[in-house]
């Protein structure tokens, strides 16, 4: 099948399938998985048209919202860091799209670009897990340690699974203010600064724009490694920025395109729903089987996935 945007030829239950397991596995840790599929369109089906960012991000608009209800549904949604999250991306994503289509229509520089943007995710996060526990650290493990057994005695039970996932609404906000939020989880109390996340989430939505994930995704290792919150909770939040931004990011790419007739920059729509179509079923099952999988599996699967990903571009680029 002809994909006349994208100008390249695949055959269509391709996508679908790749999306699915991608999705599957990166939804667990709150990142939707457009950050590989971003490679694997560029690399294998030679997709390198600036209108690859925005057949990402529409991707991320067909596919998030399957995730985001489980989230929700299970009550492990922090709706104040959401908001926030999606305040401060939402700007630069619009940033982002003006310089990667101005400024790093050449694939090679882009790829240089996003090997540099997942090489930094990924080496933090491995810092991260291998370094001693100091005292956030135990912090955050014991609230997901109890999580996790109280997930355990839910599956022993025959109660069964939409019972046990209802009963574990375990996220509380305690104060949301210009300063600070905060909110508990299972007993351990997290409290972040509000302009810190703001900020964060504004240099991140600059990058998110360039690299076409709307800049959601790539804060939700950020929350993990730099401010401490458990992973269990952040993926809902994280999902939820990703789609909001994508939805200003597919706008603003379809609105410049014009400006640019001699560049491919609004989406390939029929490419980006295959893949979506795909990602709705990854999403779900991930975000329902998250509770079920140690967070330092999660941590760990998202470390090495960033790293490899960063090093095959570092490596395409030395060799280009």
């Amino acid at each position: 099948m002809f994909f006349q945007t994208a100008g390249i030829e695949v055959e269509p239950w391709i996508p679908p399938l790749v999306a699915l397991v991608v999705s599957f596995f990166t939804s667990m840790g709150g990142v939707s998985g457009a950050f590989l599929l971003l490679p694997f369109q560029m690399s294998f089906l030679g997709y390198t048209n600036p209108s690859v960012s925005a057949t990402n991000q529409l991707y991320n608009i067909v596919a998030i919202p399957s995730g985001v209800y489980r989230y929700w549904k299970e009550g492990r949604m922090v709706w104040p860091l959401t908001w926030v999250v999606v305040a401060g991306t939402l700007p630069g994503v619009f940033i982002g799209a003006f310089v990667r289509v101005a400024y790093l229509p050449d694939p090679k520089n882009f790829k240089l670009f996003a090997a540099a943007v997942l090489l930094y995710i990924g080496v933090k996060m491995v810092r991260e897990l291998v370094k001693k526990k100091v005292a956030n650290a135990d912090t955050k493990t014991r609230s997901e340690d109890r999580f996790q057994e109280v997930v355990r005695r839910f599956r022993s039970q025959d109660a069964g699974q939409e019972q046990a996932a209802g009963s574990l609404s375990i996220v509380k906000v305690t104060h949301f203010n210009l300063k600070r939020l905060g909110y508990s989880f299972y007993g351990e109390n997290f409290d972040v600064s509000f302009p810190g996340i703001f900020s964060l989430s504004f240099l991140v939505g600059i990058v998110g724009g360039i690299y076409g994930i709307g800049g959601g995704a790539i804060i939700a290792p950020f929350f993990v490694t730099v401010f401490g919150l458990p992973v269990y909770t952040v993926a809902g939040a994280a999902l939820m920025g990703t789609f909001v931004t994508s939805v200003a990011g597919v706008v603003f790419y379809q609105l410049i395109a014009p400006f640019y007739p001699n560049v491919s920059v609004a989406p390939d729509i029929l490419l980006g729903i295959l893949f979506g179509v795909g990602g709705i079923a990854g999403m779900y099952i991930g975000a329902r089987c998250q509770k079920f999988v140690p967070a330092k599996v999660i941590k760990w699967m998202l470390a090495c996935i960033i790293v490899f990903t960063a090093m095959k571009y570092v490596a395409e680029f030395v060799a280009s």
